[in-house]
């Protein structure tokens, strides 16, 4: 694996950097939107951010510095958003930590024995090129959601102030970042988020007043919930969200290393997943759910200097500051009131550029006729079976509602059906053939010498 620049060079460019990997990570959004919908207290909402803050800062350091050593930043997972919603507001948030706890560890020990890297043949580029592609169409989702104020029926889908913010920002980040130079081109997300944020406040699309009721210092609470709580009920959907995390952590670092044009290895794969794991463990014991991998900040690889230098000093920056804002709950505050038209006009380039990630990706594959049935029932059960079963609940509705874990198994399956078994049926035919061939020759010789 090439090295990549670790240098500390605290320029101000890298800082900037830095602070642009944490605007456009949606940390601080996940728990405050679980938070919310639970109707948390402000003791356990404020915990709860606190402790994903602090923990994603932490393996954020540890995955760029000494695991998987990528410029990759971790925060919690989507996945968990409805099983956590689910739990809290049934009054099972202990079961759920539980549950997270115990399948983290179990994911830890396949890192630790190397059974993990059994998955090495996730990577082939059919596979990995489909679960990149799926991880850019499942961000699109959320994005546009963001990006129109909402579904329709909702109040201030589709408002022309909403969509003047929106544009704005998705204007200036995709002029910027193809048509800027030096600065300008680096910080493009961090200038457009400024921008838009600015456009939103005179609009009156955003409200910081909440601000004022969040402490300034804070510190996470050893297992807010109560102690641990064991429920099968809840623990085997959680352990299928899990695999969720698991796929979009491969497809992630896929795509970081196709974007640094490097090779993935399996001492990454295995050093990643676990330090993922241990995160997750971890946050679970103080209020927090899963860390991942996030797809957007990679998606600036692509846009800035960093991808091109491959260095991973703004990503590390990016650690730090979260690590801090862990302990300052009234900072996180401010990033979670950003504007929704804003996060979304941010996110709409950054998911387009995955996209083609892995639309570049696949063009690497053979063009075949069995690998191009593969490629194309794989996405389109990725895409739109998840919509189909929407009705579905329990375990089944975890796995069935994201596209990323149904087009991952469905092209790992269909690529041993119609590829692999294939390949190795005729392979061994042909060495049975071969071989008989031989014999006979080899019976032919002895009787002409006879």
């Amino acid at each position: 694996m090439t090295q990549q620049s670790l240098s500390p060079k605290l320029t101000p460019k890298n800082i900037l950097l830095g602070f642009q990997h944490v605007l456009v990570s949606n940390v601080w959004l996940d728990p405050v939107f679980v938070a919310a919908a639970i109707g948390l207290p402000l003791a356990l909402s404020s915990n709860m951010v606190n402790a994903i803050f602090i923990i994603s800062g932490l393996v954020t350091l540890v995955q760029a510095t000494r695991l998987v050593r990528l410029p990759i930043v971790q925060g919690p997972s989507a996945a968990f958003d409805a099983l956590m919603i689910a739990a809290g507001t049934a009054g099972s948030l202990a079961a759920a930590g539980t549950s997270i706890f115990i399948a983290s560890l179990i994911f830890l020990v396949l890192c630790l024995t190397r059974v993990i890297e059994n998955l090495r043949f996730l990577f082939a580029p059919i596979v990995s090129g489909v679960i990149i592609f799926l991880v850019g169409v499942s961000l699109s989702g959320f994005t546009l959601s963001e990006f129109l104020g909402g579904a329709p029926g909702d109040k201030g889908f589709a408002d022309p102030k909403v969509l003047a913010v929106s544009i704005l920002t998705t204007v200036l980040v995709v002029v910027l970042s193809q048509f800027g130079k030096g600065l300008w081109r680096s910080l493009s997300y961090l200038i457009a988020l400024v921008a838009g944020t600015a456009l939103a406040i005179a609009f009156g699309l955003s409200d910081f007043s909440g601000v004022a009721s969040k402490p300034w210092i804070g510190l996470p609470t050893f297992m807010p919930y109560g102690g641990f709580t064991f429920d099968a009920a809840i623990f085997v959907p959680f352990f299928i969200a899990y695999m969720v995390a698991v796929m979009e952590a491969l497809g992630v670092y896929q795509a970081a290393t196709e974007i640094q044009g490097t090779k993935l290895e399996n001492k990454q794969v295995r050093y990643g997943l676990a330090g993922e794991a241990a995160g997750s463990a971890l946050s679970s014991l103080i209020g927090g759910f899963t860390t991942t991998a996030y797809p957007q900040n990679v998606a600036l690889l692509k846009v800035t200097d960093e991808g091109k230098t491959r260095t991973r000093v703004p990503v590390i920056i990016a650690g730090v500051i979260f690590v801090v804002l862990g302990f300052i709950p009234k900072a996180g505050a401010v990033l979670s009131l950003i504007p929704s038209p804003v996060i979304g006009g941010i996110f709409l380039p950054a998911a387009a550029s995955l996209i083609s990630t892995g639309f570049n990706t696949l063009r690497k594959v053979e063009s075949t006729e069995r690998n191009q049935v593969v490629i194309g029932l794989s996405l389109l059960l990725g895409i739109a079976l998840p919509s189909a079963l929407s009705g579905l609940e329990g375990g089944a509705h975890v796995f069935f509602s994201n596209s990323i874990l149904v087009g991952a198994f469905a092209v790992v399956i269909l690529k041993l059906l119609l590829i692999d078994l294939p390949n190795l049926v005729a392979r061994k035919t042909g060495k049975t053939t071969a071989k008989a061939a031989a014999e006979t020759t080899d019976a032919g010789d002895g009787a002409e010498t006879k």
